[in-house]
């Protein structure tokens, strides 16, 4: 677990912050730490124990989210970009279906999530909620079918693309096949619109982006991105989108991949997996401060991708960590209320308004 600073009172401030309003994190890959190494079998790792020594690259339990005083979190469904058209779509309804799995066998602290309401109820009763995002479009295996059963079976986001580009959209670090959205990306996201899912620009085109924005008439979000202004890297999001997220209403959820926070000179990071570049805990606040003053305090959030990367941020090494986080937002004058925008509300909004 995380060291905590050494400034308890904020701590106990933070504690206190999110008592009143849950903490929620956009993106957690650790369904696929099970589905990749335990074919999915939610009871191969005690998730109710310390899983660092089993599976370090999970950053992920429930005594070290307890500790890291987590209300809500969405679990990634992520299947890989190539399995599209091999399985995809059947792979994400099985890791849709694990999620709910490690929900029951855990009731005591997690309990599924669809809606904001839900998420405030299960905060409330003390336990976890657990919500769905779909990564990547391409598990759609080209066909806007298999979208309302992903809504029907709890998905609330989608990633409209992923490391690559596909039949919607074109990804941030793909080939650019359409230019952005494609028409049938344009169809999905007003279907996305029409059942309430979010539509989720994280790994998409800049192209993308624009289009998203322009069709959609609902907030989008980004469930893990940074500010390129900071860090010069396709997946993160420009100054000029994040002002267009403010007409939206939208939020980007600032993710602690150290690659997506600081550039090493000479490198440009090309993708989550091998984020061996140094960064700190100041690194993830200084990306939540610039998007903070470019779009407002209504449009960050928190999306850590813990279980994406193989390192996290010095202070930041797993999920017990986010007080430390929010702690360091108050050192740097943001309000109690400011706090809560950031670990929950805006999030909250957006999902309730959809």
């Amino acid at each position: 677990m995380s060291n905590l600073p050494k400034d308890e009172g904020l701590i106990h401030r933070v504690r206190a912050i999110l008592k009143e309003s849950p903490l929620i994190d956009g993106h957690n890959d650790m369904p696929w730490r099970y589905l990749s190494g335990y074919d999915g079998n939610p009871e191969a790792i005690d998730f109710s124990s310390d899983t660092s020594q089993v599976c370090p690259r999970m950053q992920t339990d429930i005594p070290r989210m307890r500790a890291g005083c987590v209300g809500a979190q969405f679990w990634a469904v992520y299947i890989p970009d190539d399995w599209a058209g091999k399985g995809a779509n059947r792979a994400a309804v099985r890791m849709i279906e694990f999620v709910q799995r490690m929900a029951s066998l855990y009731p005591a602290h997690l309990e599924m999530a669809y809606s904001g309401g839900d998420v405030r109820r299960i905060h409330a009763s003390g336990r976890i909620a657990c919500l769905i995002g779909i990564e990547g479009a391409h598990t759609l295996d080209g066909s806007l079918e298999s979208l309302e059963e992903f809504y029907r079976l709890g998905a609330r986001y989608m990633t409209l693309a992923c490391s690559q580009s596909n039949d919607f959209a074109d990804s941030a670090n793909g080939v650019r096949i359409h230019g952005g959205l494609s028409p049938l990306g344009k169809k999905l996201v007003r279907a996305m619109n029409h059942l309430g899912m979010l539509v989720d620009l994280s790994h998409a085109s800049v192209e993308t982006m624009m289009d998203a924005l322009e069709t959609t008439s609902a907030p989008v979000i980004f469930s893990h991105s940074c500010a390129r202004a900071l860090c010069e890297t396709p997946r993160n999001v420009p100054d000029d989108v994040l002002r267009l997220v403010v007409k939206n209403g939208g939020v980007v959820m600032v993710a602690f991949v150290p690659m997506f926070l600081r550039k090493v000179a000479g490198e440009l990071p090309q993708n989550d997996a091998g984020a061996d570049t140094p960064a700190t805990l100041s690194d993830v606040a200084d990306h939540i401060d610039h998007v903070r003053d470019v779009a407002g305090i209504d449009c960050v959030g928190i999306g850590s991708d813990f279980g994406g990367c193989r390192t996290m941020p010095e202070g930041l090494p797993d999920v017990s960590a986010y007080p430390a986080l929010l702690a360091e937002l108050l050192r740097r004058g943001y309000s109690n209320t400011d706090v809560k925008k950031v670990a929950g509300e805006n999030i909250l909004r957006v999902l309730e308004s959809a």
